[in-house]
C-alpha cells in the first residue's frame, strides 16, 4: 500500500465538509500521460487500501500490453479511536493515510490498450473507490 516515507506530523487536524472541499480541483484535471483517465466527480477521502484495490483492478486487464499511473498519493494521516473507547480522553492513534479528493481530479490513466480493455479497466477500478467517477479520453 502507499504511504508516505516520513511525515512532518503524527496527527493532523481534520478539515470540514465545506466549500473548500466541494468546489472543483484545479490541479491534475487534465490528461497528462495516458489516453485514457478516471476522473473524480464527487469529493471524498481515499484510502491507501482503496487505492491499493484500484491499482490491483486496473493492472489484472491491462496487463503487460499496456500502462498506467497513479495520479494521487495518500499523505495525510487519518486517526481512529479503538473499539468501545468512550468519549473523550483525546484524539485516537494514527490508523493509516488518505486522499483527500475533489471534484475534477483525474486518479488513474492507462494507455497502450483498446479502448475497450481501458473503458472495462477504468471501470473496475471505479467500482472499488467511495467517488462517484467518470471516464475520459484525450481529444484527439
Amino acid at each position: 500500500m502507499l504511504f508516505p516515507k516520513k511525515v512532518k506530523h503524527r496527527k493532523w487536524q481534520r478539515h470540514r465538509k465545506d466549500v473548500a472541499l466541494l468546489t472543483p480541483d484545479t490541479r491534475g484535471v487534465t490528461l497528462a500521460y495516458g489516453s485514457y483517465g478516471l476522473k473524480a466527480m464527487t469529493a471524498a477521502r481515499i484510502r491507501s487500501n482503496q487505492i491499493e484495490s484500484a491499482r490491483k483492478a486496473v493492472t489484472r486487464m491491462v496487463n503487460k500490453i499496456g500502462r498506467y499511473w497513479i495520479r494521487i498519493f495518500p499523505d495525510r494521516p487519518i486517526t481512529s479511536k479503538a473499539a468501545e473507547v468512550p468519549m473523550g480522553k483525546g484524539k485516537g492513534d494514527p490508523d493509516g493515510f488518505c486522499f483527500e479528493v475533489r471534484p475534477g481530479r483525474i486518479l488513474f490513466e492507462v494507455d497502450g490498450v483498446s479502448k475497450e480493455i481501458a473503458y472495462e479497466a477504468l471501470r473496475k477500478a471505479g467500482a472499488k473507490l467511495p467517488v462517484k467517477t467518470k471516464i475520459v479520453s484525450r481529444e484527439v
